[in-house]
């Protein structure tokens, strides 16, 4: 979804978008993508966004749920699964890794690049070069735009972030090298996130996905009848992941998003489920990105 099209559903006042990290950040572009202007609350924790929505700070929130690079995002699931919250939209981001130093630094005067563990593993190539041809260090920091605002406000002359290219336009730094990445085709895929008792907004696209959470009995076989009948429903099983059910050793509860034709198709995948599961949670119904 472009911004012209997240911007047609908006209300008339800006909406207040809690996100993981700081501004500039990938969740930060990812909210712009699907909702055009709106106001963004940074939190320190995913648990804390997650948190902002249900106690209503917030009107919702932006949190990446997989990586084509890196797989899912574990955490995410286990709050989609405790909290009362659900997926109303879903977004596709391309990463894109940028030098970002402050005003007037050059290449040749930096020792050190900080960023996210994540985001300097996907560009493990170019940092290896930078540190054996001009020996900067690559080290480990908390957030990938929090990396640009720390060199910034600590007015750091030797050092730049790895981040996205909004982190430079927030905090007034500059981009010294575009694209940095090992691979192109790196996508983080986004969910929007509102309060389950929230109703749906209007203007939404017609759902064509559904995200669902499951536990099956334990015992042999049910995690097979399980799939059979959403198989029987005529659903698309696009996705499984399973985490592990705290306090209950070697049992799971697994979560699957499926392609549906409408919303009875949905109806009849839940209600086909049902029977071979203690636990049925759907997550959310939304348009597939």
């Amino acid at each position: 979804m472009n911004i012209a099209e997240g911007q047609a559903t908006l209300h008339a006042k800006s909406l207040r978008i809690a996100i993981q990290g700081e501004r500039g950040s990938n969740s930060h572009m990812a909210a712009l993508e699907m909702l055009g202007t709106v106001e963004i609350i940074p939190c320190s924790v995913s648990a804390e966004v997650v948190e902002a929505v249900v106690t209503g700070r917030v009107d919702a929130a932006v949190l990446p749920i997989e990586n084509s690079l890196h797989g899912s995002v574990a955490e995410h699931y286990d709050l989609l699964m405790e909290q009362p919250v659900r997926i109303d939209r879903e977004s596709l981001l391309r990463i894109r890794h940028n030098v970002i130093a402050a005003p007037g630094v050059t290449l040749d005067e930096l020792r050190n690049v900080l960023s996210h563990p994540v985001a300097l593993s996907q560009c493990r190539r170019y940092l290896t070069e930078l540190a054996a041809t001009r020996k900067v260090r690559s080290i480990p920091f908390y957030d990938t735009a929090g990396s640009v605002k720390h060199v910034m406000s600590e007015g750091l002359r030797d050092t730049a972030g790895v981040a996205p290219e909004l982190a430079a336009e927030e905090y007034g730094a500059n981009v010294l090298v575009r694209g940095i990445e090992d691979h192109a085709q790196n996508f983080t895929r986004f969910h929007l996130l509102r309060r389950a008792s929230d109703p749906r907004e209007a203007g939404l696209p017609q759902p064509d996905k559904m995200s669902v959470s499951f536990a099956v009995e334990h015992r042999p076989g049910t995690l097979v009848a399980a799939l059979q009948a959403l198989a029987q429903a005529g659903v698309d099983l696009t996705q499984i992941e399973s985490r592990p059910v705290p306090g209950k050793p070697w049992e799971y509860v697994f979560y699957v998003d499926l392609r549906i034709a409408d919303n009875a198709m949905a109806d009849t995948a839940i209600a086909a489920l049902r029977p071979h599961c203690g636990m049925v949670k759907e997550l959310g119904r939304y348009k597939a990105a």
